[in-house]
């Protein structure tokens, strides 16, 4: 195959790629979008094995068979409420391939006795590959065993972390030096993608699970810069694209997180938020004597009487698995008359759109889905809100300029505006942030205490006798 008619197939891919993150920012079209964005790969891939560039097919094709035996076998297994670690295990893997492609060429560069053809585009973007690569393998393992529950999902605040990434930050720079300007050996590389393993690690332990939106958006974005580094490396035009593509979306989103939240990415980094629990003394003082308890009964007699209904999920639905119960509840609600939406909060869960794909696949429609600038003020003529698992998305103590309060100034959705609100939940215990809930003592709400799930299939039960 010519290299005009390569380069034309890669610009077909990279303007599929990019009709697909189109696709992707609506709901309604993210599934056009996704099948065009793996078109797209599909091209690339195939117009990569035809220019034969490549090591021998027997390689490429026992990768392949082992790399779709795990994928398949990992995407059978994992459950749609376990999007988030899915997604920051792939990003672990995209900045650990890159990096350890990167090594590759750079040891068969070095092997061949190539290194006149080392120049300085191949040894930044090799540096950049391995530091970044090697941040986002580490740091995405660690996001993912928060997750997953298999490390501390609280923030874990090491004695003199920060001394320790500083010193961590100058070796990288040194050893990236090291490899930039005195490439006779691959030993700078290797160094350099250890320790930039150890920073990734150290990076990601002090963030708490409820941060981790913002974290995985972060590191899909690594992700990404380390894959276009991989395309300087090798002069492949639509690895740089796509990465690119992947780096500049997962910063935007970064961002957009952030503002969300009212809070720097800074403080998210590195504020160990949620790190100090509110203590026994502080609960007491706003719930002593004033939460009510009700019974599954009690609330389907008052949202028998209701004309509108808000459902406002959290990270406990997605714990509980609880959506398609929801559901059941959603659609006996609306025999009977009752409209209902849902109130859903840029932040809820522990990706982006984390309540959204869990709800789409309990086939609520998405029209149902409100993003909060949107549902906010109606809740004034809103006669019941349902809020299942959430916490400090609906915490009235962020609208508190406190600077004390590690939610002070975060937008939140406005449920306790409601003419009366129910909140499902196991207990009082604090969200993420480690403060309590005025929420959960106003005069307007009830709790019913218990499994989102359980809960939810009593309601619908209880409804159907009302």
């Amino acid at each position: 195959m010519s290299k005009a008619a390569i380069d034309l197939f890669y610009l077909l891919a990279a303007v599929l790629f990019i009709l697909g993150l189109k696709g992707l920012s609506h709901p309604k079209s993210a599934v056009r979008g996704n099948l065009l964005a793996s078109l797209g790969m599909l091209i690339a891939i195939v117009v990569t094995l035809l220019d034969k560039r490549i090591v021998s097919f027997e390689i490429i094709v026992a990768g392949l068979v082992a790399g779709s035996l795990i994928g398949t076998v990992m995407a059978y297994r994992a459950p749609m409420t376990a999007m988030p670690q899915v997604v920051a295990i792939l990003n672990g893997f995209g900045g650990g391939a890159s990096a350890l492609a990167v090594g590759a060429a750079l040891e068969e560069g070095l092997r061949g006795g190539l290194i006149q053809e080392v120049d300085i585009q191949f040894t930044v973007s090799a540096a950049l590959s391995a530091l970044i690569g090697g941040v986002a393998f580490t740091g995405s393992a660690v996001a993912f065993g928060k997750l997953q529950s298999l490390l501390e999902e609280r923030p874990v605040l090491l004695p003199g972390r920060h001394a320790i990434n500083g010193a961590l930050v100058l070796i990288c720079v040194a050893l990236s030096l090291w490899l930039v300007l005195w490439p006779t050996s691959s030993a700078s590389f290797w160094w350099l993608t250890a320790f930039s393993c150890v920073l990734g690690i150290m990076l990601v332990i002090p963030i708490g699970g409820a941060d981790m939106p913002v974290v995985i958006s972060l590191l899909n974005a690594y992700s990404g810069l380390a894959a276009a580094g991989h395309g300087w490396v090798l002069n492949n035009s639509v690895l740089i694209i796509a990465g690119s593509l992947v780096g500049a979306a997962g910063f935007i989103l970064t961002a957009l997180m952030s503002k969300a939240m009212n809070r720097s990415l800074a403080n998210i980094m590195f504020a160990g938020v949620g790190a100090v629990v509110a203590s026994e003394v502080d609960s007491e003082d706003i719930y002593a004597g004033r939460v009510k308890a009700a019974t599954a009964e009690e609330v389907a007699m008052l949202m028998d009487g209701a004309s509108r209904v808000v459902i406002t999920p959290g990270y406990g639905m997605a714990v509980a698995q609880a959506q398609h119960a929801i559901q059941d509840l959603t659609t006996v609600l609306e025999s009977r008359g009752v409209e209902v939406e849902f109130a859903i909060h840029p932040v809820a869960g522990r990706m982006p759109g984390h309540m959204n794909v869990l709800l789409a696949e309990a086939n609520i429609p998405y029209d149902k889905l409100k993003e909060m600038d949107e549902i906010n003020p109606t809740f004034r003529q809103t006669d019941v809100v349902l809020v299942i698992g959430a916490n400090d998305v609906v915490n009235p103590l962020a609208r508190n300029s406190d600077p004390s309060i590690p939610i002070a100034g975060m937008p939140i959705l406005n449920v306790d505006q409601a003419r009366s609100v129910v909140v499902i939940k196991r207990s009082l215990s604090p969200g993420f942030a480690g403060i309590p809930n005025p929420l959960f003592a106003a005069d307007n709400t009830l709790m019913l205490f218990g499994d989102a799930k359980k809960m939810a299939m009593e309601l619908t039960a209880a409804l159907k006798e009302a």
